[in-house]
């Protein structure tokens, strides 16, 4: 059978501005290539660098018109003919460089895996790019049990997964939030601090014995303090600042890993990570979906649905 392109609505901008410039759009989406998969789409995970992307404000850029969303959960509606990983109706998550808001997208079958039983759609739309960013930047430094190290914006999608990675292989973590989300670290066994002036001084008081490693959500605030404590520029990471600035690493999200995915959707199963959804719109609410998102202090994901 001959498969043909379907429409989709999906959400796109054509400026770079605030979430006003958002729009959905009846676009086309192509027919599986052999070694692709078409999905139906069920939730897409919306991610800090998705505002940045929109605003022009990423040190990486999209052509425009750009189809938003960068990662996704849903179920496999047809495949290529070299695809023999997944089966029709079979339930899936992944992340493509954009187009995740969308009712069907097309992907390569190497960016995405099963979803498992136990693992809700919504939260296996957030952990393709999160998860693996977590994973992936904790690897770098390659640290061993006992290390003592800070995560910053550690309730948030990418530092309370990373926290929690860190705490299931032996490690201490201090983690940066909001009040409000201490008590939710410290059932993670993660020790919360406040963010904000004196951050320098109470990362000292929490860890006199020193600091092995920083990984920062969040900005200058964290790699600033870890400078002022004497952590070495190569021992603190940042996905959220300049770290030619500062000389730090920056070590985010590598190519798409199945088996990474695997690992990380069978910790989410296992209660090893807790994964909170903060919030679901659907996708006509794409606006009010990105002003939370915006916002800050998440515990967890923000996540666009699609009925």
């Amino acid at each position: 059978m001959t498969l043909l392109p379907i429409p989709a609505r999906t959400v796109t901008y054509s400026e770079h501005g605030g979430p006003e410039v958002l729009r959905i759009e009846q676009l086309e989406v192509a027919a599986p290539a052999a070694d692709e998969v078409r999905v139906r789409v069920v939730a897409c995970g919306l991610n800090p660098v998705d505002a940045k992307l929109r605003a022009g404000r990423s040190r990486m850029q999209l052509p425009l018109p750009v189809r938003v969303g960068r990662e996704f959960s849903g179920t496999v509606e047809a495949m290529g003919a070299a695809v023999t990983e997944f089966a029709l109706g079979q339930q899936v998550f992944g992340s493509i460089p954009q187009g995740c808001a969308a009712e069907h997208l097309v992907a390569p079958a190497a960016v995405m895996a099963a979803v498992p039983k136990g693992l809700r759609l919504e939260q296996a739309a957030g952990l393709s790019l999160a998860g693996q960013t977590a994973w992936d930047a904790l690897e770098s430094q390659h640290l061993e049990r006992g290390a003592t190290i800070v995560v910053s914006a550690a309730a948030g999608g990418v530092g309370g997964i990373l926290a929690q990675l860190a705490v299931a292989r032996g490690m201490r973590v201090i983690g940066t939030a909001s009040p409000a989300n201490h008590d939710w670290l410290r059932s993670r066994r993660v020790e919360p601090v406040a963010y904000g002036e004196g951050l320098a001084a109470r990362l000292a008081a929490l860890a006199p014995e020193g600091i092995t490693a920083v990984f920062d959500q969040s900005g200058a605030e964290t790699i600033e303090a870890a400078l002022e404590l004497g952590v070495p520029v190569e021992r603190i990471n940042t996905i959220a600042a300049d770290a030619s600035v500062y000389g730090v690493r920056a070590v985010g999200r590598g190519p798409v890993h199945p088996p990474t995915l695997d690992a990380l959707a069978a910790l989410v199963v296992a209660g090893t990570i807790d994964l909170p959804i903060e919030a679901a719109y659907p996708l006509d609410e794409v606006r009010a979906a990105f002003e939370h998102l915006e916002r800050g202090h998440l515990r967890g994901k923000i996540v666009l649905t699609i009925p």
